[in-house]
C-alpha cells in the first residue's frame, strides 16, 4: 500500500530540531517552488548535513558574514549561496535561532512542473537528471540569492514552500561521507540519499582546485 502524500506545510518546530535529525527526516518531502510561469514540485531524495560551529565543512563555521547571515536566523528559512562564480545551491536552515546549522538540498525528482524544469535545464537527458545535483536542484527550481531567507513554512503559494510528503522510512536511507568536503569534515557521514533512487547524485570526493598563475 502507498502511502499518502501531506499536502500540509513542515511546521518552524519540525525545523526547530538538531541538524543531524532533520536531515533524513526531509527526505521524500514535497518541495514546492511557486513560479510566475506556474508551480514546480520535487520529491527530496538527497540531502547533506551542516553543523555551523561543530562543522570545518559549514559557511557558518567561522560565524556570521553577509553571506551566511539566514543560517544565524529562525529555522525553517531558506539559505542560497553563489558557488564557483556561476552556480546556486539551496539550503534550509534548522536548529534553534543563533545555532547556523542547515541541511543542503542535493537531489529531487520533478513530480510536478517538469515541461517548466526542462526549459531551465535544456541539458538533461533524462527528467531523472532534471535535479540531480545541488546547482541542477536550484536551476530547474529557478532559485538563485533573490530567494535567500525565504520562509519554507508558509502556505502553498509562497515562492517556496516545504509539504510533508511521504516520509522514507529509515531502513531505505543510505548515509556517508558528503560530497566535495574537505579536511576534519570530510569522513563525516552526514549526507543522507534514498537507497536505490535514479535522481541521487554520484558521490565526488573533494578535489583541490588548481591555482591560476
Amino acid at each position: 500500500m502507498i502511502a499518502a502524500t501531506d499536502r500540509t506545510p513542515l511546521t518552524r518546530a519540525f525545523f526547530d530540531r538538531p541538524v543531524l535529525e532533520v536531515a533524513p527526516d526531509l527526505l521524500g518531502r514535497t518541495l514546492v517552488r511557486a513560479t510566475p510561469d506556474g508551480p514546480i514540485e520535487l520529491r527530496l531524495t538527497e540531502v547533506e548535513a551542516y553543523d555551523g560551529p561543530n562543522d570545518p565543512g559549514s559557511h557558518a563555521y567561522r560565524g556570521r558574514t553577509a553571506r551566511n547571515g539566514v543560517m544565524f536566523g529562525p529555522p525553517g528559512h531558506v539559505y542560497v549561496y553563489f558557488t564557483y562564480g556561476m552556480w546556486h545551491c539551496m539550503n534550509l536552515v534548522c536548529g534553534p535561532g543563533g545555532r547556523p546549522s542547515g541541511v543542503l538540498l542535493r537531489a529531487g525528482e520533478v513530480t510536478v512542473g517538469t515541461e517548466l524544469a526542462r526549459k531551465r535545464r535544456l541539458s538533461a537527458r533524462h527528467d531523472r537528471e532534471l535535479a540531480k545535483g545541488p546547482a541542477r536542484l536550484a536551476t530547474a527550481l529557478d532559485v538563485d540569492r533573490s530567494l535567500d531567507g525565504t520562509d519554507a513554512c508558509g502556505p502553498e503559494g509562497s515562492p517556496i514552500t516545504v509539504l510533508g510528503g511521504t516520509p522514507v522510512p529509515s531502513g531505505q536511507v543510505s548515509t556517508g561521507p558528503r560530497t566535495g568536503v574537505a579536511g576534519d569534515g570530510a569522513a563525516h557521514p552526514w549526507r543522507f540519499w534514498i537507497s536505490n533512487d535514479p535522481t541521487v547524485s554520484p558521490y565526488r570526493a573533494h578535489t583541490p582546485r588548481r591555482r591560476s598563475t
